[in-house]
């Protein structure tokens, strides 16, 4: 499962995604907050953050969406 914080509220994906591994969910996360960023939008993604879990709901790690992004020029 994953969730994603913003200073707006929490959006969470209940359905998640099966992975073999930490790299795997790693990669998931990180195509998850591309789409977000590349998707027709007016929010600012800069200060989001994906948390994911596992199947028993403990977090496993945080994806902070500006480690996406990159740094500002």
């Amino acid at each position: 499962m994953a969730q994603v914080f913003n200073t707006e509220g929490v959006w969470v994906d209940r359905r998640g995604a099966a992975v073999g591994n930490l790299t795997e969910a790693h990669e998931q996360a990180a195509l998850v907050v591309r789409s977000l960023l590349m998707a027709p939008s007016a929010e600012d993604w800069r200060d989001c953050v994906l948390h994911v879990s596992d199947e028993l709901g403990e977090e496993i790690f945080a994806m902070p969406f500006a480690s996406v992004l990159g740094k500002p020029h």
